[in-house]
């Protein structure tokens, strides 16, 4: 049976010791935070904060902390849902095999979202933003955020809620010039269902209500965050998930209230109505700065009787939400290939703050009477990758030819770039997009929202052998003599922090004059950076520096480089400037007090002791 309550949930967790809680009183600035990223990185259970300093609300976080707690979670209707989601890609299935796909139809049929009347739960009662526990993540965090919520709107032409949106869209509740309890931001990216409400309802002059669901059953917010195929609702969605149906209503003023939920917060957008939210630590690692977003109003706090907060913190992956898109991609993991004719697999890579880094493979068969292979379908898959949902805000995307290598997994980040580097002819694999929309949180880019890409093909024979050490005869000039080996054909090499970026011409010039004639087959990709040591100490440092602080059109070179009718290539190995340059956001740095107090907690006879 599914959770009627984020309660049940909780009760259901502690009694498999899937939870601990925490007693003392806790100051939701910053400790929380440091509390929940300590456990997190120690693979410890869900923690329930009992006393909330300056709130009457309890607080929950890590639900989602590992892959095993989530599917435990939904351990009565995860394989119906991957069904479900399989027959919505391949309906036939369904006909094929009735008998096998009867109990998934049911299951269908019975999440459909249900009128309630208004003695739901949440209605037990109202408060305000104020009394809600103010958690603030990080240091310059610019007030406190709602980082678990889903925000419900609905489609100014076809109302309902069959037909609305449900995101995971951050919230910010006080700081800079929002009125205490009366108006809050809502900041929401690139390609989201909300940006097409509100476009709509502009177009009207009419405000958007927007509600704000926090807490209800786990399924709930799993579906805000859910890239779910075209038609099937997010309502519809978490009533399956949980195995039990949405249940709602609409209040006084004409705002859907999810029945379940442990805090709705109702309010409008005016059009064209926008005050500065932010900054925010975000997954990506970096602080997201200021920018004018959508203001608010707030109209009502509801909550239930025994109402708890959840929140999650998110940073330099891996965190919480790693553990949500590895859900994610356990469920729907089949659906995206399926949409694009000739992919095979697609993975947004974590430890590169997912949109900058896709990885791909897809089939290359245009030319099968041809005895040597080259990227021709793939570049037309990379395409239709790039032309797709959420995948487009991609920056680089590297995509191989299943044929070159059945077993080729786009989950090993090392083993796929191995692949990749091992074949890539860098004076033909290489196809920026100029001038174009990047993720909102990417600050590497020319502005908000707006970079670059570049699509990485790669088919046919293995073209070298990768360097997995640098011969003795390998020097670089001064002052670049800092360098070390990442993986096989991947050199990180340290430029000073004096050298600016309008140095890079004359520091080009010299990696030219000096590495031009060398024979550096085995060495197709170097990478400049502010602290080569910390970049070849794993392969996660490497792949979230190198993506995370880098624009192609603008940080991508090489030696001996060439343009031949608008296409950009280069003989020699090709360098990416990874260093962090003065338009980029701050990354995200703990503070180092609270950490001690955390430290205390971890100590015999703490809260924490024997977890962190």
């Amino acid at each position: 049976m599914g959770y009627k309550s984020l309660q049940d949930c909780i009760t259901d967790l502690e009694n498999h010791r899937h939870l601990i809680r925490i007693k003392e009183e806790v100051d939701p600035y910053l400790k929380m935070a440091a509390i929940h990223l300590r456990v997190f990185e120690n693979a410890g259970p869900a923690i329930l904060f009992e006393n909330v300093k300056g709130s009457k609300f309890p607080a929950v976080s890590n639900l989602f902390g590992t892959l095993d707690r989530s599917r435990f979670i939904f351990r009565d209707t995860l394989d119906k849902i991957k069904t479900l989601v399989d027959i919505k890609n391949d309906p036939i299935k369904a006909i094929k095999h009735p008998f096998k796909y009867a109990n998934t139809a049911l299951t269908a049929l019975s999440a459909l979202p249900m009128k309630v009347g208004k003695s739901a739960p949440v209605n037990f009662g109202r408060t305000t933003i104020g009394e809600i526990p103010q958690i603030v993540n990080w240091p310059k965090d610019g007030g406190p955020f709602v980082t678990m919520p889903q925000v419900y709107t609905e489609d100014a032409d076809t109302p309902g809620i069959m037909n609305a949106n449900l995101g995971m869209y951050r919230i910010q509740l006080g700081g800079n010039d929002y009125i205490p309890d009366k108006e809050i931001g809502l900041h929401y990216q690139l390609h989201r269902g909300i940006g097409v409400h509100q476009t709509k309802a502009n177009a009207k002059g009419q405000p958007l209500k927007v509600s704000i669901f926090v807490g209800g059953p786990p399924s709930h917010p799993v579906a805000a965050v859910m890239p779910l195929p075209e038609g099937l609702s997010e309502m519809t969605f978490a009533g399956a998930l949980g195995n039990r149906r949405f249940r709602y209503f609409y209040d006084a003023e004409g705002f859907c209230i999810s029945a379940d939920a442990d805090f709705v917060i109702t309010g409008t957008v005016m059009p064209m109505e926008n005050k500065p939210e932010g900054p925010f630590g975000d997954h990506l690692g970096y602080y997201s700065l200021v920018h004018p977003f959508p203001l608010l109003k707030v109209h009502n706090v509801y909550h239930r009787k025994d109402a708890i907060w959840s929140f999650t913190v998110v940073g330099r992956p891996p965190q919480e939400d790693t553990s949500f898109g590895a859900l994610i991609h356990e469920i729907t993991g089949s659906a995206i290939p399926k949409e694009i004719p000739g992919l095979h697999a697609v993975n947004a890579v974590d430890a590169a703050g997912v949109h900058p880094l896709l990885f791909a493979i897809g089939s290359e068969r245009y030319t099968p009477y041809v005895k040597e292979r080259h990227p021709q379908e793939i570049i037309t898959i990379a395409n239709h990758i790039l032309g797709k949902g959420q995948l487009s805000l991609a920056k680089y995307l590297f995509i191989a030819a299943k044929e070159d290598d059945p077993t080729l997994d786009v989950n090993d980040v090392g083993g796929f770039l191995k692949h990749i580097l091992q074949r890539i002819d860098l004076t033909r694999d290489l196809h920026f997009q100029t001038k174009t929309s990047i993720d909102t949180l990417d600050y590497s880019g020319e502005g908000l929202n707006s970079g670059s890409k570049v699509a990485i093909t790669v088919a046919g024979d293995i073209k070298r052998e990768l360097w997995s050490e640098m011969p003795a005869s390998f020097s670089l000039p001064r002052p670049f003599v800092n360098h070390k080996m990442v993986m096989p054909g991947v050199l990180a090499v340290e430029v000073p922090k004096n050298i600016r970026a309008s140095d890079m011409p004359l520091m080009l010039e010299f990696m030219q004059e000096h590495l031009g004639e060398m024979d550096l087959s085995g060495l197709p990709l170097m990478v400049l950076c502010d602290d080569a040591a910390f970049v070849a100490q794993t392969i996660n440092n490497f792949v979230w520096v190198t993506f995370t602080r880098s624009n192609p059109s603008h940080d991508i070179y090489g030696i001996n480089s060439f343009t031949e009718n608008k296409h950009w290539g280069c003989h020699g190995p090709l360098m990416i400037d990874a260093r962090i340059k003065p338009h980029h956001a701050p990354e995200l740095i703990k503070d180092p007090e609270v950490e001690k107090l955390v430290d205390e907690m971890g100590a015999k006879g703490g809260a924490l002791h024997g977890i962190i």
